[in-house]
C-alpha cells in the first residue's frame, strides 16, 4: 500500500512536468509567431495526508508538530508573459508594433476583437485588415482633416484616390524696392476723339454728358446716325501695360447704357486704381470727361509699369455675333506714365486648386526726411469681374531702408461661379521670419514671392503612422496631412 502511494507521488510530478514540457514547447514553437506572448507554468503541492496534529506547548512538554506525508505535485496554473518582446523592422508602413501596453481592435463579422499582432495590409477597398481580414479599427477625420476621437470606425486608406487642393492663405515676398530711383511726376494719359450727340449740344452747351446715352452718340463718319446701337459690342483687346497685354475685355451696350457705364467698364478693364488719390500733376486716375468738348480721357496710375498704351486698334466694336463692325474711336497718347517701379507675379490656389495669377506693383510714391513711401498695385485677370484693380495702398520704409508697415495686405479676388469657395482671400506679407523686403538705393527695384502655402489637387501617393497611432498622408501636390489614427485598447488584467 505504501509502495502504490508513493508511485502515485511520483507519478503526480511526472504528470505536472510533462504538461510544462507542453508549455516550455509550445513557447518554442511559436519563437516567430508575430506578437505571441510565452506562457509559464506554476505548480503546487496536493493536499497532504496528516497522521499527527502536534501538540501545543505545556508545563510538562515542550509541544510536537504536527505530521504530515505529501500526496505529490499538482498543476496551479500557468501565466501569459505580456512584457514587449523585440520590434522588428520589416520595411512595409502597414506593418505595426505597440510598445507597451494595448491592443488593436479589430472587428470580425461585427465582433470587437483585440490583438497584439499588427501585421497588416489593405484589401480590395483600402480597408486596413489584419491577415484573417478582420478590420481594423481607429479614429476618422472631418473634412478639415481633423481627428474625430471617440467615435471608432474601420480604417480606410484610399491611396491613389482621395484627392485634396489647398486655397492660398498666405503669401510672403522679398526683395529691394530702389529707393535711388526717380520720383513720378504724372501717369500716363491717352485722349479720344471729341464726341457729340444726335441731337446737337446739351441745353447747357456741353457737347457730352456722363449721364448720355450711348446710343445717342453721334457717328462721326456718318453725321446724324448713331454711332452704337444697342446689341453691340465693345471689345477692348490688346492694350499693354507697362510691357504686359490685358486680358480680353467686354461691353455689351444696351438701350440705358451711359457715357458713364463706358467710362466705367475701361477704368476696370484696364486695372486703374482710383483709391490711389490724384497723380503728382493733379490728375485724378480713371477715366474722365470733358462735357465741354465730348473728350473722353484715360488717366492711369503712376510707375512706369503702370504705363498704359491705349491704340485706336485696341477698341474695336462688334455686332451682337462678334463680328467686326469698325474702330469706333480714335485714340492719341498725350503722355507716358514715370516713376521708379517693379512688377511681379504669383499663383495663388482657389479651393479647388484652380491657379488664381495675381499681379503685385511696388511704385515709389514719395521720399522725406523720415524715409521712403511706395504704393502696392495688386491686379489679377483672374478675378471673375471685370475689374482687374483687387487693391492699393501704401507701405513705409525708415531711412534705414527697413520696413515700418508691418501688417500684411488683405487680399480677395472673386471666383463667382467658378465652383470654389468665393472669394479666394489671402494676406501679402511684406515681413516674416525668413526676410523682410527693403527700400534701399539700387540700380533696379527686385521683388518675388518666396512662398505661398496654398496648392493645386493632389492624389494620396503613401501614408506613414506616428508613434501615437495617428496616420499622416502624403499626398502629389507635397502636402501632408491628417487622414486617422490606430487606436489602442487597454486592459487593468491583460490576461
Amino acid at each position: 500500500m505504501a509502495s502504490t502511494t508513493a508511485l502515485f507521488t511520483g507519478l503526480s510530478g511526472l504528470t505536472a512536468n510533462a504538461r510544462n514540457l507542453d508549455v516550455i514547447g509550445n513557447n518554442i514553437a511559436n519563437a516567430n509567431t508575430t506578437a505571441f506572448k510565452s506562457n509559464r507554468m506554476l505548480f503546487a503541492s496536493t493536499f497532504s495526508r496528516t497522521f499527527s496534529i502536534g501538540s501545543v506547548p505545556d508545563a510538562d512538554s515542550g509541544g510536537t508538530n504536527p505530521g504530515q506525508i505529501g500526496l505529490g505535485v499538482s498543476i496551479a496554473g500557468t501565466q501569459r508573459d505580456f512584457s514587449a518582446g523585440a520590434l522588428s523592422t520589416t520595411g512595409d508602413q502597414r506593418d505595426l508594433a505597440i510598445e507597451g501596453d494595448g491592443f488593436f481592435i479589430v472587428d470580425r463579422s461585427g465582433a470587437q476583437l483585440y490583438t497584439r499582432a499588427g501585421a497588416f495590409r489593405q484589401n480590395s477597398t483600402n480597408d486596413l485588415v489584419n491577415i484573417e481580414g478582420d478590420r481594423v479599427k481607429g479614429f476618422a477625420v472631418d473634412d478639415n482633416f481633423n481627428l474625430i476621437p471617440g467615435n471608432l470606425v474601420n480604417l480606410n486608406l484610399p491611396i491613389g484616390q482621395r484627392t485634396l487642393a489647398e486655397a492660398t492663405r498666405n503669401v510672403r515676398l522679398a526683395g529691394n524696392l530702389n529707393a535711388g530711383g526717380a520720383l513720378p511726376t504724372h501717369g500716363s494719359r491717352t485722349t479720344f476723339n471729341p464726341l457729340t450727340l444726335v441731337t446737337g449740344p446739351l441745353p447747357n452747351g456741353d457737347a457730352l454728358a456722363t449721364t448720355s446715352l450711348l446710343t445717342g452718340i453721334n457717328d462721326p463718319i456718318t453725321p446724324g446716325s448713331p454711332l452704337f446701337a444697342a446689341g453691340q459690342i465693345i471689345e477692348m483687346s490688346g492694350v499693354e501695360k507697362g510691357s504686359k497685354e490685358l486680358p480680353v475685355a467686354r461691353f455689351t451696350v444696351g438701350g440705358a447704357s451711359t457715357v458713364q457705364d463706358l467710362m466705367t467698364f475701361l477704368t476696370d478693364a484696364m486695372g486703374i486704381s482710383t483709391g490711389a488719390g490724384p497723380n503728382p500733376d493733379g490728375a485724378l486716375p480713371g477715366v474722365s470727361l470733358d462735357p465741354v468738348t465730348g473728350t473722353l480721357a484715360i488717366t492711369g496710375n503712376t510707375g512706369t509699369v503702370n504705363d498704359l498704351n491705349v491704340a485706336s486698334a485696341n477698341l474695336r466694336l462688334l455686332d451682337s455675333a462678334g463680328n467686326l463692325v469698325r474702330t469706333p474711336f480714335t485714340t492719341t497718347r498725350a503722355a507716358a506714365a514715370d516713376g521708379e517701379s517693379v512688377r511681379t507675379t504669383f499663383v495663388a490656389y482657389d479651393s479647388l486648386g484652380n491657379t488664381v495669377n495675381v499681379d503685385l506693383t511696388m511704385a515709389l510714391d514719395s521720399r522725406s526726411n523720415a524715409g521712403t513711401t511706395w504704393r502696392y498695385y495688386a491686379e489679377s485677370g483672374d478675378d471673375t469681374d471685370i475689374a482687374l484693380a483687387l487693391g492699393t495702398g501704401t507701405l513705409s520704409f525708415d531711412t534705414s531702408g527697413a520696413l515700418t508697415t508691418l501688417a500684411p495686405v488683405p487680399i480677395q479676388v472673386d471666383r463667382v461661379n467658378t465652383g470654389a469657395l468665393t472669394p479666394l482671400a489671402f494676406d501679402l506679407a511684406f515681413a516674416s521670419s525668413s526676410g523682410n523686403v527693403t527700400a534701399l538705393a539700387d540700380t533696379t527695384s527686385i521683388i518675388a514671392a518666396t512662398f505661398q502655402d496654398g496648392s493645386p489637387i493632389g492624389t494620396l501617393a503613401s501614408f506613414s503612422v506616428g508613434i501615437n497611432g495617428i496616420i499622416t498622408g502624403a499626398f502629389t501636390n507635397g502636402i501632408t496631412r491628417t487622414i486617422g489614427q490606430v487606436a489602442l485598447a487597454t486592459f487593468a488584467n491583460p490576461e
